[in-house]
């Protein structure tokens, strides 16, 4: 007969919180690069992915979430929109260079966001603050 291991559950939970952030983290690559020659296109993208993503992770942790609260939990991530725009502005339109960059930042955004929720989340934060469940 066959050894059967059974994966610890907290280590499952960590393989899926990271395929998330990671999925999500390539998927805002190819927006932000796809989508860099037009000014602001990538920002309702990008906010609908990264409220997908912050959903997802909350479900991981036992907590569900409406898109609503979901949103209010990334708007207090304030790097996402300060790096946006930076990135927008200073070299965004150059085609190249300017796809290269707001993948990155769209990439490095993201995946910060992803880590942020997922300690938020494992902290038992959203816990003290029922407000955000409604």
């Amino acid at each position: 007969m066959a050894n059967i291991i059974k994966e610890d559950p907290t280590m499952a939970q960590k393989k899926k919180i990271h395929a998330i952030i990671h999925t999500a983290t390539l998927t805002a690559g190819g927006i932000g690069a796809g989508l860099a020659q037009l000014p602001g296109a990538d920002m309702p993208v990008l906010t609908a992915l990264q409220t997908a993503m912050i959903i997802a992770i909350g479900h991981e942790h036992g907590v569900e979430l409406t898109k609503s609260s979901a949103k209010s939990i990334l708007l207090t991530f304030p790097a996402g929109y300060g790096g946006r725009a930076v990135a927008r502005y200073l070299i965004g339109m150059i085609p190249g260079y300017g796809n290269a960059l707001k993948a990155g930042t769209a990439m490095t955004i993201t995946e910060t966001v992803g880590w942020t929720a997922n300690a938020y989340f494992a902290n038992n934060e959203i816990h003290r603050q029922p407000a955000l469940n409604s």
